[in-house]
């Protein structure tokens, strides 16, 4: 019951869901900016998006199992913040409990998005069938997303602008394209988190065929692609006036110091994996600034 419980928080990884929290809060900020909230819709919505977190955790565990990828790590290669859950490899689940898990947490954010489907916003099912599909197929065959350079992309999208999309729309009942463009930037700079959480595993991914962009750069160009990933989100931010949202969303600058910090420390010690742990969670600070930061934006223009 013991490994049974810690397999389970260790699947739900509260560090890793900060990432739908950040687009979770540019949307409900820019719903705040529109008009009034909707509390309990806030809340539903919440715990449907953590539910398919949890199943998208868990469904890769068991694929990255199955290609063998997780057992390719060695000791040295693990940091808190890549390497997989690594719930089979520490024997805390087994490959069943690890796959009930999945279903029983796809099936409630199903069931979550389908009763605010019917009693709030039909268009949310288009939102959650793109979002669970996303999830799945992110490690899953046949399209194996994080496997073929994709994964990137999948994760700009899902914790970027749908998210934040989705939020907004259950709160509103539509979609404006301010809150669409205030969630790229914050998209691009978790997609880079994603990124910089690759190298400590690049070597054992590569042994496994999965050909994450650092596998398909090499860790040296990609190091480099690092940077440039933060200042394009960061430049970002500063044009989102330019398209008629409000000048306080340049809060989210707030992040760029610790993007910069973990671009450079990345460029000097992307061989070493416990040398970039500072980095990650350097990277994971300025996403969640970036977000808060465009989040008050919103607020503060709201109530001038």
């Amino acid at each position: 019951m013991t490994n049974l419980l810690s397999g389970t928080w260790r699947i739900a990884d509260p560090r890793i869901t900060l990432a739908s929290v950040a687009s979770m809060i540019v949307g409900a900020c820019a719903a705040a900016w529109a008009g009034p909230l909707a509390p309990g819709w806030l809340v539903l919505t919440v715990l449907g998006v953590f539910c398919l977190e949890a199943a998208k955790n868990a469904s890769g565990e068991i694929f990255d199992w199955d290609s063998g990828t997780d057992q390719a790590i060695t000791e040295d290669e693990r940091t808190p913040f890549s390497g997989g859950k690594r719930v089979l490899v520490d024997e805390l689940l087994t490959r069943r409990q690890t796959a009930v898990i999945a279903l029983v947490c796809y099936a409630l954010g199903g069931a979550v998005g389908l009763a605010i489907v019917f009693e709030r916003e039909p268009a949310v099912l288009w939102v959650g069938l793109l979002g669970m599909a996303l999830a799945y197929f992110y490690h899953a065959p046949p399209l194996k997303l994080s496997y073929r350079g994709l994964g990137e992309l999948a994760v700009a999208v899902s914790y970027g602008p749908l998210i934040a999309a989705g939020t907004y729309l259950v709160q509103r009942n539509a979609i404006a394209p301010e809150v669409v463009l205030a969630a790229v930037p914050l998209g691009i700079v978790i997609a880079g988190f994603l990124w910089i959480n690759e190298f400590p595993d690049a070597r054992a991914d590569r042994l496994a065929g999965k050909r994450t962009l650092v596998v398909r750069l090499g860790p040296d160009r990609a190091a480099s692609v690092f940077g440039i990933v933060i200042a394009v989100a960061y430049a970002g931010v500063v044009l989102l006036p330019l398209a008629g949202l409000p000048r306080a969303c340049w809060l989210g600058l707030a992040g760029l110091p610790h993007g910069i910090a973990a671009a450079r420390r990345l460029r000097r010690h992307f061989e070493i994996p416990q040398e970039i742990v500072p980095a990650q969670a350097w990277t994971l600070v300025s996403f969640l600034l970036l977000a808060l930061g465009v989040g008050a934006g919103f607020v503060v223009s709201s109530l001038a």
